[in-house]
């Protein structure tokens, strides 16, 4: 017995520019370094592209680290995603002349003395880097609300990539990898399992966004109650988990 499969179409980014609008090529990626907020708390929100290995650059504390993935055909698990390789998104956020954001220690300063490279979930060194910026105005409360308004202004500002990256010819994808899941009767059966955490406002989970690790769409762990959940191999393959630490 088969269940549905999922097909992930992989496009390397040979180049990362800024420039007056997104566009997304098969190995090619502009985006634009301007982008309305839409949020009252936010006093700045910078975006930049660092070229490979560009670290020597003095950021605020480091909130998340996310690929660029979109479906193209079907649910989270099935069907057909587009990603991208070559680049990752970096975000980083603090609040004007006050805390940083953060939960249980800040990374600002130096990008290099901070982000781990070549790591599952981190850019490669031969990665061009997108580095978000979020500053909260002065005053404003640190807290789960206001953490939660930035990473949905940068799911935003990704959503303009996945949008276009739905329209991209597979036959110029450099990779096609093709997960079958295959049930094998009289067969033990094994799980993964996988503890996740959400206590606070930067310690957070989501479960099943609409985008592959994206924000919109998605659930906390935290409004579940911590409750268990059962995904399939494929989901967990296809971004249903969103890590926000």
């Amino acid at each position: 017995m088969r269940g549905e499969a999922l097909k992930i179409r992989v496009f390397h980014m040979e180049e990362v520019t800024v420039g007056d609008h997104f566009h997304v090529e098969a190995d090619r990626l502009t985006i634009p370094a301007d982008f309305e907020a839409g949020c009252p708390e936010i006093q700045e929100l910078t975006i930049q592209v660092l070229q490979p290995n560009q670290l020597d650059i003095e950021t605020n504390t480091i909130m998340d680290v996310l690929p660029i993935s979109t479906k193209v055909l079907g649910a989270l698990g099935t069907g057909i995603t587009h990603t991208l390789t070559g680049v990752a998104v970096v975000m980083t956020g603090a609040i004007e002349e006050g805390e940083q954001m953060h939960e249980f220690g800040s990374s600002e300063g130096n990008l290099r003395d901070h982000l781990v490279l070549n790591r599952a979930g981190t850019p490669k060194e031969s990665d061009f880097i997108i580095l978000i910026d979020l500053v909260a105005k002065k005053g404003t409360p640190f807290n789960r609300e206001l953490s939660l308004k930035m990473f949905e202004i940068v799911d935003r500002y990704v959503q303009e990539i996945r949008e276009r990256m739905k329209m991209l010819e597979g036959t110029q994808a450099v990779e096609t990898h093709v997960y079958e899941e295959t049930n094998h009767p009289g067969k033990p059966k094994v799980a993964l399992v996988k503890q996740v955490a959400g206590q606070g406002a930067m310690y957070d989970m989501l479960l099943f966004p609409n985008e592959p690790s994206g924000f919109s769409g998605g659930v906390s762990i935290i409004d579940m109650n911590n409750m268990p959940v059962y995904l399939t191999a494929n989901e967990y393959r296809d971004g249903a988990i969103r890590s926000m630490v």
